[in-house]
C-alpha cells in the first residue's frame, strides 16, 4: 500500500477500498488484526469530528465534505465540532484525551500534528504517540496576498517596500506554528526583510482582516483566499509552490520572482486517539479513504484550492514523521522560539 495521487482524474471507490484491504498477510500488523475482526465494529452513536479551528476556514470545509459523505456508509451521523484556540492545540488535546472507542476523530494538519510540538512548551499532547493515523488527505498550496491598497503587485516590490520600512508592515497567519506563520518567517529569512506577525485563530478571521485592510500581507492557503482573489477583494502576488496553480495561472511563483528555498505547503490528515481499537481504526480509515476517492468529493474539495494526495495509514505514518522533521528544520532556520 502507499500513496494515491488524485489530480485531474479520479480513482474509483472500489479500487481504493481493495487497495486498502489487500491481503491479510501483506497488511501491517494493525490492519491485519483489524481484517480478522472487520465485521465486529460499527459506530453505535454519532461520531464527533473535531476541527481545531473556527468554522468557515478551509480545514473546516474539507472536514464537513468528508463527514457528510462517510455518514451513510457508517450508518451514523458524523458531527463536525469546531474547537479553536491555542494554535489548534485546544481541540487537538481534547481528542488526544478523549474516549478512544471509535466515536471521536479529528482532521489535523502540520500545525496541530507537527509544529505545535516545537513551538509550544506544553501543547498537552504528543502528535505521534497520542494518535493513530486514519488517512492523509493532501495539502494546501500557499499564496502570498496583499490588501488592495498596498502599493505592491509583485514579490520584488513587496521586498523593496518592507526594506524601506523595517517592521512597519504586518503579516497575518492562522496562528503561531501554522504553515502560514512558518512559511512567512522562512520567506523573511530568505529575503532579509522584517514584518510584524499578527496571529489569528483561523483562516476566516484572517482573510476578513486582509480584505478589510487591517492586515497588509498574508501567506495564506489557496483555499482560504481563492474566492476573494477572483472577486478582486485582495491581490495575489506569488504562489509558494514549484509550479503555478492552474486556477490562478496569472500569479507567478516565488521562484519565478527570484526567491528560492521558501516554498511551503500545509498537509492535512485524519486521526483517532491512539488507543482506539484496531477494528474501529480499520473501518474509519476504509470509509475515509473511499470517500476521498469519490469523484464528487474530489471535485468539491479541489474547488477549495486543495491538492488531494491520499495516503493510507501505512504510508501516512512515515510521511507524517518526515514532515515533522522538515518543519523542525524550518523553525530552526527561522530562529522561532517556543512560546506559552
Amino acid at each position: 500500500m502507499g500513496d494515491i495521487i488524485l489530480g485531474g482524474t479520479s480513482m474509483t471507490t472500489r479500487r481504493t477500498v481493495l487497495s486498502l484491504m489487500g491481503s491479510a498477510l501483506a497488511a501491517p500488523v494493525f490492519l491485519r488484526d483489524a481484517l480478522a475482526q472487520r465485521q465486529t465494529w460499527a459506530p453505535t452513536r454519532p461520531i464527533r469530528l473535531i476541527v481545531a479551528y473556527p468554522a468557515g476556514g478551509p480545514t473546516d470545509g474539507i472536514a464537513r465534505i468528508v463527514a457528510q459523505d462517510i455518514a451513510g456508509p457508517l450508518g451514523q451521523a458524523v458531527v463536525v465540532e469546531n474547537v479553536g484556540g491555542a494554535s489548534g492545540a485546544i481541540g487537538t488535546r481534547q481528542v488526544a484525551r478523549g474516549e478512544p472507542d471509535g466515536h471521536l476523530i479529528t482532521f489535523g494538519n502540520n500545525q496541530t500534528h507537527g509544529n505545535n510540538m516545537f513551538l509550544m512548551r506544553e501543547p498537552g499532547y504528543d502528535a505521534v504517540k497520542d494518535f493513530a493515523p486514519l488517512a492523509g488527505a493532501g495539502a494546501f498550496e500557499h499564496i502570498f496576498v496583499v490588501k488592495n491598497d498596498l502599493p505592491v503587485k509583485t514579490i520584488p516590490e513587496l521586498i523593496a517596500l518592507a526594506k524601506s520600512k523595517p517592521g512597519e508592515l504586518n503579516y497575518g497567519s492562522t496562528g503561531i506554528g501554522s504553515g502560514s506563520h512558518l512559511s512567512t518567517e522562512l520567506f523573511m529569512v530568505r529575503t532579509g526583510i522584517q514584518m510584524t506577525h499578527v496571529p489569528y485563530r483561523g483562516a476566516a478571521p484572517l482573510v476578513q482582516d486582509v480584505v478589510g485592510g487591517r492586515i497588509d500581507v498574508a501567506n495564506s492557503t489557496m483555499a482560504s483566499v481563492f474566492t476573494q482573489i477572483q472577486g478582486g477583494l485582495l491581490r495575489g502576488i506569488a504562489i509558494g509552490s514549484p509550479k503555478r496553480n492552474a486556477q490562478l495561472p496569472d500569479v507567478p511563483t516565488l521562484r519565478e520572482q527570484g526567491v528560492t528555498n521558501a516554498d511551503a505547503e500545509s498537509w492535512t490528515g485524519f486521526f483517532a486517539p491512539a488507543a482506539t481499537p484496531h477494528p474501529a481504526i480499520y473501518r474509519l480509515s476504509k470509509e475515509i479513504l473511499a470517500s476521498l476517492a469519490k469523484p464528487s468529493v474530489v471535485e468539491a474539495i479541489t474547488k477549495l484550492g486543495f491538492t488531494i494526495s491520499v495516503r493510507d495509514p501505512e504510508a501516512f505514518k512515515p510521511y507524517h514523521e518526515q514532515e515533522m522533521r522538515t518543519w523542525a528544520e524550518v523553525i530552526k532556520a527561522a530562529n522561532i522560539k517556543p512560546e506559552g
